[in-house]
């Protein structure tokens, strides 16, 4: 399984940006999709995730400003980033949970 991750960018605060993860096969009644995020100097944390039954969580620091979806006909889950700030500047992940498959970073770089 292969998951390409898309959408890096620079973005004032406050702008918006979306976040693909596209899966080369068909994966969602197998695994659970996550959005980890890394910034520089600290650890890798959990964004955002989705279950094999459509449930989704999110990290409280992008709880209403951030929003995981899927579309299982293209294999892609997407995490759309609202409202953002300086401190979500990060390499943005993603994850099959159920099947330990990451895909490569992808920048968001949040700056005026």
């Amino acid at each position: 399984v292969q998951l390409q991750a898309s959408g890096r960018g620079l973005v004032q605060p406050g702008g918006s940006l979306r976040l693909s993860c596209a899966a080369s096969i068909s994966i969602f009644s197998i695994s659970g999709v996550a959005w980890y995020r890394q910034a520089p100097g600290k650890q890798r944390e959990l964004v955002a995730a989705i279950t094999i039954t459509g449930s989704t969580n999110y990290a409280d620091s992008v709880k209403g400003r951030f929003t995981i979806s899927r579309d299982s006909a293209k294999s892609t889950v997407y995490l759309q980033l609202n409202s953002l700030k300086p401190e979500d500047t990060a390499v943005y992940y993603c994850s099959a949970i159920n099947l330990g498959y990451w895909g490569q970073g992808t920048l968001v770089t949040v700056s005026s």
